[in-house]
């Protein structure tokens, strides 16, 4: 079972910012981007519904790499994302 980290210290942000195997770095719009802010997907979900599949994956593939949990609603929420890909 995956332990949730509840303090990320400078070196934990470091290696997220410069993960390129799990990145989340994405162009976008700032109207996008301020619509998402940091909202997970129990909160937000990409607008294109063929876009979500991808977004989920990207989503738990970061999760696992560094360990961390979802909550039942943000599980819910990806469940919900991964049943609709094709």
């Amino acid at each position: 079972m995956a332990v949730r980290r509840l303090a990320v210290d400078d070196a934990d942000r470091r290696a997220f910012a410069n993960d390129l195997a799990h990145s989340q770095l994405i162009a976008v719009s700032a109207r996008f981007n301020r619509a998402k802010s940091d909202r997970d997907p129990s909160d937000w979900q990409p607008d294109l519904v063929s876009y979500r599949c991808t977004c989920a994956r990207a989503w738990i593939s970061v999760k696992h790499a560094y360990a961390l949990t979802t909550d039942g609603e943000e599980h819910a929420a990806l469940t919900g994302m991964l049943d609709a890909c094709a």
